[in-house]
């Protein structure tokens, strides 16, 4: 078993809509740690970007898209090396973001949780939401968990708090190499 230590990260992937958020404050809210819950949601919802003129053409979201991902990703190094604890949202676009991430986060206690769905459900939640390009969730549903390995697995379509429990569990639990080391040993080995 990895022993506890400040600044860990329990890091959930899943496709848009599939219920990471939802899966973050039940883990916050049952977990015996303190930790805070991260999302580029929450920074989308802030006001930090300039929404409005980003969707009026004036910023080119596209140039100014991977400095920003990338920042994201640089901040959580910082708040780990802070001794903070984190449940982090982020949806793994493409292998190498995963694989950009796990360098970064080298070396610190990386729980890494992939959370399915059902595509016909992340649909579902995405029209209902209204807040989000129709298709991203098809699009993510089909990508994301191709080249993940993670240390638990959730099915999104079960009982949040039965699965929170499950990630507070296996987390407790947790052995080496954790997922983010086994995907780098993998990397190395190619």
């Amino acid at each position: 078993m990895i022993p506890a230590r400040p600044g860990c990260i329990i890091l959930l992937n899943g496709a848009s809509s599939s219920g990471k958020s939802s899966l973050a404050r039940a883990i916050q809210a049952r977990i015996d740690t303190p930790f805070w819950h991260i999302s580029i949601d929450h920074l989308r919802d802030s006001g930090m970007l300039p929404t409005a003129r980003i969707k009026s053409g004036e910023f080119d979201w596209r140039a100014m898209r991977e400095a920003f991902f990338l920042g994201f990703e640089r901040s959580l190094l910082a708040y780990v090396e802070a001794g903070n604890a984190l449940i982090v949202e982020h949806i793994m676009e493409s292998e190498a973001w995963l694989l950009r991430l796990a360098d970064t986060l080298a070396g610190h206690d990386v729980f890494f949780v992939g959370v399915h769905c059902a595509l016909e459900e992340l649909e579902r939640r995405e029209r209902e939401r209204g807040d989000r390009p129709v298709g991203d969730a098809r699009r993510d549903f089909h990508r994301i968990h191709s080249y993940c390995v993670y240390d638990i697995e959730v099915d999104a379509m079960q009982d949040r708090d039965a699965n929170a429990d499950s990630v507070i569990a296996a987390w407790q639990s947790r052995m080496r190499p954790t997922a983010f080391e086994q995907l780098r040993e993998r990397r190395d080995r190619a």
